[in-house]
């Protein structure tokens, strides 16, 4: 069974990922009334700066909510995906405390060049003495940007608990192909899946750049909403490979005033129990 994950990411601005418009304990009665069953826990909630009294509080608040959390980003540097994001592999300990503190086994790093692959190694070498998986997400701007690259760099790494967020959207501004085959060859490592939601266009209001093509301009778009991500090719994919990890709804919080985070959150849940009914 795929557990349904809401990322913190709802609670967040599509440019700043630093300042949550909700508290936890707002976010996790939306995720309860919403249909959830855990939480992708992210920094602008709690990260390896908040204070053992605040780690502790959060934990409460969601066993209270019975939301377990799947994964954990830990500071602002990897959730910015900047050049500084590499630098949790250098010193992973605080990162699996804080994941092993919330009661998750799945803690997101980055990995911005080659000579990053060595310092991923020994990390996951660290976070495997705990039962942890070290993953990485498909990104723009990281060696996880086209599908030779990312198993590429898989392959080098090299731990069996080191492993890949799976993300359409970062694929798709990258053009690669997200479907059955894609996740089809990237089968053995696939630890967690994101979805949002966007519809490229080269009038888009929003601008991101990758290094494999450059600058792409796109909307975004709830996931429920059509013309964007073929969300039916990624749960025939996902059932193909029999993906039994979290899916998390990773988008951020609505655009203008015509919905709410709770009514995002509510149709999207819904939308996806009823894509996995289908490709089940």
């Amino acid at each position: 069974m795929m557990p349904l994950s809401l990322s913190c990411r709802i609670a967040e601005s599509f440019l700043n990922k630093e300042v949550a418009n909700l508290s936890l304990e707002q976010l996790a009665d939306l995720a309860v009334e919403a249909g959830f069953e855990a939480i992708c826990m992210r920094a602008s909630q709690i990260g390896i700066q908040s204070p053992p009294a605040a780690v502790q509080n959060a934990k409460r608040i969601l066993d209270q909510r019975e939301l377990a959390v799947t994964m954990v980003t830990g500071d602002f540097d990897i959730v910015s995906n900047n050049d500084s994001g590499p630098n949790c592999l250098q010193h992973i300990t605080p990162y699996l405390d804080l994941a092993e503190q919330l009661g998750a086994r799945l803690l997101r790093v980055c990995i911005k060049k080659s000579s990053d692959i060595s310092a991923a190694q020994r990390a996951a070498d660290e976070a495997a003495e705990r039962g942890m998986h070290l993953l990485h997400q498909c990104h723009i701007q990281s060696l996880f940007e086209t599908l030779p690259e990312i198993k590429a760099c898989l392959q080098a790494i090299d731990r069996a608990n080191f492993g890949l967020i799976f993300e359409a959207a970062n694929l798709e501004q990258c053009g690669q192909s997200y479907g059955p085959t894609t996740i089809s060859e990237l089968k053995p490592w696939i630890r967690n899946v994101y979805l949002q939601n966007q519809r490229l266009s080269p009038a888009g209001s929003l601008t991101l750049n990758t290094w494999c093509r450059g600058s792409i301009q796109f909307d975004l778009c709830e996931i429920p909403d059509c013309g964007g991500i073929d969300f039916a090719s990624i749960f025939e994919g996902l059932s193909a490979v029999d993906y039994t990890g979290p899916i998390t709804v990773h988008q951020s919080a609505p655009l203008g005033d015509n919905i709410t985070a709770l009514d995002a959150a509510t149709q999207t849940a819904r939308f996806i129990k009823t894509q996995l009914a289908s490709a089940g």
